[in-house]
Order: structure tokens, then C-alpha cells, then sequence
């Protein structure tokens, strides 16, 4: 003789001998990892084998899960290592060397922050006091990058000599060219930026070039032959972090060589921003010399760029207008 129950919202025909363990095996379960309620009261597992399955019997039979299938999504993005002008970095933050209280501070900061390349300017001697503390006695050259800059030109030409004369005194061709339009915004004057890089480029030099974040000009001077892209993010030393994650994602889409996103870095998360949105490095200055303590925002910086690259490389989730819950809602009790 049979019975009818009803099994997780469904008839079921059993045999009117069953006891609860039994009905268990015939449905392929095992007691060990599920969970039963009958006519909505729950069933000690140590008793499954003394409980006969009943006409009219409900039962729930529920066990846990990992909260649903992940949906299928592109193509994790491929990790690539950090090259500028044919070498290979490590670390991908780059600080500067400019607005620290002392050499001291900024060469503990330049460890804490793992960083292996320094931005410098190229200033006059001091003929008055030649023997005041000089930026090589703090940080050493042959142990880090130096990437002379032309912080302060505001044409091509005065870029061009302010390089050509660090090449002169420390034989350096890996170069940041700087050409700012006005002082108030010390936005990038794009025509003289797209003239010097393509007389620095003839004159063997690797140019990495501070632009605006337009992704037509930023094609446009990779195609002039610079060795790495390095958009804005807010105007120079605002610490606003990205004002157009947009417009950078578009210049990181279409280039074929680093992109370093420059300029406006405040904290912490404004570098992992700027990494998970697929930035190769981010340069710091402002934001690490006038925090009340360099040295640990430094360490800060350090791991938030280590933590964007990573998170970067992992796919983050897409964003939804509405609520998705973790468990899936089929299968409720």
C-alpha cells in the first residue's frame, strides 16, 4: 500500500513502510547533511530512523549552499608586468621629491613606500652655500630611478633645455615632460606638450608625459612616441583624487604603453581608484609630503596600490541598480 506526501512543494508516492531514513535513501539524501521538518515541526536527525513517513505528511528537506551560481562575465584582464623604456619595476607608485619638511623625511617616505622610482626637478646651484644638503646624499641614484621633470616650464623650449641639462649631469634619458599652461590650474598646455615631446623623442630621450585626460590627445602623443601616458586626475598638488574615471578608463582602453594616472592624489583610496580602474602606476607627491605624517601615508599609498592592482586583476562585480540577494530565492521554505 502507498501513501502521498508532499516533499519541498512536491507530491510524492511513497511506500507506507518507510521510515523517515528510508524515505531519505529512496530520495538519494544523506541524513548527515540535511536538515527535516515535518508538518512544520523539526525532526531530531537521531530519531530519522524510528519516524514512519505518514499519509499526508509535509516535509521541508533544506541544506546549506554557497549563495547561488556566480553569472558568466569577461575575461579577467591579463597581468601584466610594469615596463617603462624597456625596464621592469616592481613597485607601480612613483613619488615625488618635492615638498617634504627635509631630504631625511622623504627618504624615509621613498621606503615606506616601496617605491623604485623618484621624480626630480632640475633646479639652479646654490652659489651662496654650495655645501647645504643635496637630494643624492638622502637618496641614492644608483639604488632608485631618478625621473627629472620640468616642473615650472611653460614652453617647449625651456622643457627641452631643462632636460637636456639633467641628461648632462647625470646621464638620464627616462624623462616626465611638464609644459603647464597658466599657474592657477597648472593644466598641461597640450600643443607645446605634443611640440616638446616630439623634439625630446628626436633627441633620444623617453618621454613620460603629463596630459590632460582626453583620450584623443593622449593617442596623440603615444603616437608622438612617448614611453608612458600620465593623465591627470585634479589639478596638481588639489589632492581631489579622479575627477573622470571615464575619460581615464578610455585613455587606459586604447594605449599601448603605462599609463600612470598624475596629479590630485590625496589618500589612500584615491590610488586603489585609480588601479582598479587598470592604471599601470600612480604617482604621489602632495598627497604623501603634506600628510601629518608622511612616512605612514606613504606605507598607505603603497598598499593601496598594491591592493587596486590586485583587485583589478580579480574583476569586480557589476554594479546594479537593485538589491541581489547573496542566497538565491528559489528553494524558500
Amino acid at each position: 500500500m502507498s501513501i502521498n506526501v508532499t516533499i519541498n512543494g512536491e507530491a510524492k508516492l511513497l511506500n507506507s513502510a518507510m521510515t523517515l531514513n528510508e524515505m531519505l535513501a529512496f530520495l538519494g539524501l544523506d541524513p548527515r547533511k540535511i536538515a527535516v521538518e515535518r508538518n512544520l515541526e523539526i525532526v531530531p536527525r537521531s530519531s530519522y530512523a524510528q519516524v514512519r513517513v505518514r499519509e499526508g505528511d509535509q516535509y521541508e528537506i533544506v541544506h546549506f549552499i554557497g549563495g547561488g551560481n556566480a553569472p558568466l562575465e569577461a575575461a579577467l584582464p591579463v597581468d601584466k608586468s610594469f615596463v617603462i623604456a624597456g625596464k621592469t619595476y616592481t613597485s607601480r607608485l612613483i613619488i615625488g621629491t618635492g615638498k617634504y619638511k627635509s631630504y631625511e623625511e622623504n627618504a624615509h617616505a621613498l621606503e615606506a613606500s616601496g617605491a623604485e622610482i623618484v621624480t626630480v626637478a632640475v633646479r639652479r646651484v646654490n652659489l651662496t652655500d654650495p655645501n647645504q644638503p643635496k637630494l643624492v646624499d638622502f637618496i641614492d641614484p644608483k639604488k632608485y630611478t631618478y625621473l627629472p621633470n620640468t616642473a615650472g616650464c611653460f614652453t617647449g623650449e625651456d622643457a627641452v633645455r631643462t632636460l637636456r641639462l639633467a641628461r648632462e649631469a647625470g646621464g638620464w634619458t627616462l624623462v616626465k615632460l611638464e609644459v603647464l599652461g597658466e599657474k592657477k590650474l597648472l593644466y598641461p598646455d597640450m600643443l607645446e606638450t605634443l611640440r616638446a615631446t616630439e623634439l625630446l623623442t628626436k633627441d633620444g630621450f623617453q618621454v613620460m608625459v603629463y596630459c590632460n585626460d582626453d583620450p584623443l590627445l593622449a593617442k596623440r602623443l603615444e603616437d608622438t612616441g612617448a614611453a608612458a601616458i600620465m593623465p591627470l586626475a585634479s589639478p596638481i598638488g588639489s589632492g581631489m583624487g579622479i575627477q573622470s574615471t571615464v575619460n581615464i578608463r578610455m585613455i587606459i582602453e586604447d594605449a599601448k604603453v603605462p599609463v600612470i594616472v598624475d596629479a590630485g592624489i590625496g589618500t589612500a583610496s584615491d590610488a586603489a581608484m585609480a588601479m582598479e580602474l587598470g592604471c599601470d602606476a600612480v604617482i604621489s607627491n602632495t598627497g604623501i609630503a603634506h600628510a601629518k605624517n608622511p612616512v605612514k601615508m606613504a606605507a598607505a599609498m603603497k598598499h593601496a596600490v598594491e591592493a587596486g592592482r590586485l583587485a583589478y586583476l580579480a574583476g569586480r562585480m557589476a554594479k546594479k541598480p537593485y538589491a541581489d540577494p547573496s542566497s538565491p530565492m528559489t528553494g524558500l521554505i
